[in-house]
């Protein structure tokens, strides 16, 4: 192997390493691959192919004349594509009539004649082919030139396959750092200011009379400013779970904890424990279909503290193989005429979106009942909609 040229492959493979490793784009380490490679084999075109399912190899990166060929599509039998599979170097003085590679000459690199493509990457960790050209009449590819691209395609294809595994794992854990943050701000903070928000406006009822017109104002639009915070952190719990990873992207909760917490919450508003049961398994419901309940859950709890005067209330969750199905009942005097209902309004559009079905029965004789019925599979729809986004 030829000193000199041996040492200019070593030093363009370490550039291209630091690169990968780096988290350059690999659009531009590719490029850096194949330029480094067509001066190295002092070629005229120098061609990336990558691999498909089907065997085939398209062109990913090139440099030179010609460069410009990037989405061409050869078929498995090219010589591209049998040294794709892992298999030997391919020299040809003029490919354009070897009979290894005549027959699967495209068009538009009719032009060339000595030809070389090697493995790019090795072992278990090949991506593609690395190949060069000269126009037709050059001298072809010397034997030392062939070892050096052979031995600088297999070092940076690996390179390259263990920067995007690198690449990978690190977008999953930066995921699963995301979904502790968001499940943090949603079970934690927000149950908090939750319950504040809570305390907060049934002091304002119970002392209103008491209160001079501006206090209450103020504590009125304090307990706005409550709400605002509680929507604006779900917002970011929401922006914190997209995008996410597969197969990472749908993780499970325990909605009876959950549930629990909720109750937990109420009561202390309430001055009564509601009764909390619960039927089937729910450790292992998604994130965001435990999150339609939870929502659903608090907005009917918080409806019974804010207006019912109800001396009971029962809280029942049923899992099936199917779907979920949340009941909240008390014996109050219904949901006030003239009150504001937004909050039901958003989780009878929460209901729908979610392919789900949401309804409430008041009365001031028979009470409030608040129904909410999830299908355990999202519709397609929604399916489609989280995989764009996450």
């Amino acid at each position: 192997m030829e000193p000199t040229l041996a040492a200019h492959a070593l030093s363009a493979a370490t550039e291209i390493t630091t690169a990968a490793l780096s988290g350059d784009e690999p659009s531009a380490v590719l490029a850096s691959v194949v330029r480094k490679a067509a001066e190295m084999a002092e070629a005229d075109l120098g061609l990336v192919m990558v691999r498909a399912e089907d065997g085939s190899v398209s062109v990913e990166a090139g440099y030179g004349t010609k460069a410009d060929v990037r989405g061409l599509l050869l078929p498995p039998d090219s010589a591209a594509g049998t040294v794709a599979r892992g298999g030997e170097a391919i020299v040809a003085d003029d490919f354009t009539i070897d009979p290894r590679t005549a027959p699967y000459v495209p068009d538009e690199l009719s032009g060339y004649g000595p030809f070389a493509a090697t493995p790019f990457g090795a072992g278990g960790r090949v991506l593609g082919s690395l190949a060069v050209y000269r126009l037709k009449g050059q001298p072809g590819f010397l034997p030392e030139t062939i070892d050096v691209l052979t031995a600088f395609a297999a070092q940076v294809g690996v390179v390259l396959a263990l920067a995007e595994g690198a690449t990978a794992r690190h977008e999953v854990t930066l995921y699963q750092e995301r979904e502790r943050i968001a499940r943090e701000l949603h079970d934690v903070i927000v149950q908090r200011l939750y319950a504040a928000g809570m305390q907060l406006d049934r002091v304002r009822r119970r002392m209103r009379k008491r209160f001079a017109g501006t206090d209450a104002v103020k504590l009125g639009e304090a307990i706005d400013q409550l709400d605002q915070t509680i929507e604006e952190i779900r917002a970011t719990v929401r922006g914190l779970r997209s995008p996410a990873p597969e197969p990472e992207s749908n993780p499970a909760t325990d909605l009876a904890q959950s549930a629990r917490d909720e109750v937990r919450i109420a009561e202390e508003l309430l001055g009564y424990p509601p009764t909390l049961e619960l039927s089937g398994e729910f450790a292992d419901i998604p994130a965001e279909r435990a999150d339609h309940i939870r929502a659903a859950l608090r907005e009917a709890l918080s409806n019974v503290v804010r207006h019912s005067g109800a001396s009971e209330t029962r809280v029942t969750l049923h899992r099936d193989a199917h779907e979920i199905r949340l009941r909240v009942r008390d014996n109050g005097a219904g949901v006030p005429h003239g009150v504001a209902t937004r909050g039901l309004r958003h989780l009878a559009e929460r209901a729908k979106s979610a392919g789900g079905k949401f309804y409430i029965n008041s009365s001031p004789s028979l009470g409030t009942l608040v129904a909410f019925d999830l299908p355990l599979n999202p519709p397609a729809q929604e399916r489609s909609a989280a995989s764009r986004v996450n």
